[in-house]
């Protein structure tokens, strides 16, 4: 008799164990699939990503960088929870992650709330309530895998995929940089309705919205910025026949190009305000929406002397 019953609670055992393992399966692939395209869109366009993270709050100047790393971070983990032998610390990386975006749109929910989380390349989710429910779901499946999988007895080959990982974020971002600053300006461009040639001289492409709040208050500030011989040349995103009623409110002096087109596909970017510094026709540097606060732009357009 004891023996019948220390069989059917070897087979209940191995039975709760086959289902652990099967849910913790279930739990990596479904989250590894999402740090996957999520990481892999990070370290393979850092710059626009970038961008899309300084509008998360990522201090102005840190979001390319914080891009790739994060990007890397999300790619380590994707990759742990597809490997069985090392499946549970992808867990445990994945779920710090989730705490961690959790915790900060938690923490800067008055300012992100009502725009586009951006963590995807084509899923759109605004931030909200949803956005709490939705990673609150990663959040589980990260515990899940953490619970559910086997114990790592090795960390060679977590440390290999790390440093492979690496070396692939390191050259991507090399690669972008070359191509972000060897970008060239159209020529000629129509700039108050006649042909300029705008790789000559200093000159700064402004892409702003005439309806936006922080695209006036970026052009109020740059009114009083002296900009000797540097050409400012503004081009609205939206309602172009708004442009001289903006300026004008504004007081920037600037041209105006409404080939918006043409330099948007050679200097791509997600939302205004954005800025293109340019010396001779070569891009000296960008400058992202969140590199509109005041005082920005202005050290870095006084470092490059583009203003006195």
């Amino acid at each position: 008799m004891q023996s019948v019953t220390d069989a059917a609670m070897g087979r209940a055992n191995v039975e709760t164990a086959s289902w652990q393992r099967t849910a913790a399966t279930v739990c990596a692939i479904l989250l590894g699939i999402i740090f996957l395209v999520s990481g892999g869109w990070k370290v393979l366009d850092p710059y626009k990503t970038g961008e899309v993270l300084e509008q998360a709050k990522v201090p102005a100047g840190f979001g390319t960088p914080g891009a790739a790393i994060l990007g890397t971070l999300e790619l380590f983990t994707a990759f742990m929870l597809f490997v069985p032998q090392v499946r549970r610390w992808g867990g445990l990386l994945g779920s710090a992650l989730m705490i961690f975006f959790l915790g900060w749109v938690g923490f800067y929910y008055s300012s992100l709330h009502g725009i586009e989380c951006g963590c995807f390349p084509i899923i759109k989710r605004t931030i909200g309530p949803g956005f709490f429910i939705s990673d609150g779901v990663m959040l589980l499946l990260g515990v899940g895998t953490l619970l559910w999988s086997a114990k790592v007895v090795s960390a060679k080959l977590p440390l290999q995929l790390l440093a492979g990982l690496v070396v692939l974020a390191g050259v991507s971002f090399g690669i972008n940089s070359r191509l972000h600053h060897a970008s060239q300006v159209p020529t000629p461009v129509i700039v108050d309705g006649k042909p300029q040639n705008l790789a000559e001289g200093k000159v700064l492409l402004f892409f702003y919205d005439p309806s936006c709040m922080h695209c006036d208050a970026a052009a109020r500030f740059m009114s009083k910025l002296s900009w000797g011989d540097t050409k400012v040349v503004a081009i609205p995103t939206i309602n172009p026949q708004w442009a001289e009623s903006f300026l004008h409110d504004t007081g920037l002096k600037a041209s105006t190009s409404l080939e918006l087109d043409k330099l948007k596909k050679a200097f791509p970017f997600v939302d205004p305000p954005f800025g293109v510094a340019l010396e001779n026709g070569q891009v000296k540097e960008t400058f992202t929406q969140a590199q509109f606060n005041v005082p920005l732009p202005q050290p870095a357009l006084q470092k490059l002397g583009f203003v006195k």
